[in-house]
């Protein structure tokens, strides 16, 4: 997507980098002409990321986790060992 003149201007005059602009663009809803990515958005995105790093973080303590699985079934699971 092309960014004018006047948008690199707001971005610079507000201290909204260009990767924020990525990410709205990416994970915004559309509204008419516009994507917008609320801080209520933002909140809720943070919590889920605090969600998922507990979960990374017991899954590291573990050692790494391991599913076996045969097409839909769920044979087992167990903590990974250092061989793997």
């Amino acid at each position: 997507m092309h960014t004018t003149h006047h948008c690199k201007a707001r971005q610079s005059q507000r201290g909204i980098s260009l990767d924020m602009v990525e990410y709205v663009l990416a994970h915004g809803s559309q509204e008419k002409d516009k994507v917008v990515f609320g801080k209520k958005e933002a909140k809720q995105r943070i919590a889920a990321l605090d969600n998922e790093r507990r979960l990374l973080m017991k899954i590291s303590d573990k050692g790494g986790v391991v599913v076996v699985a045969d097409g839909d079934a769920l044979i087992t699971t167990y903590n990974c060992s250092q061989r793997h």
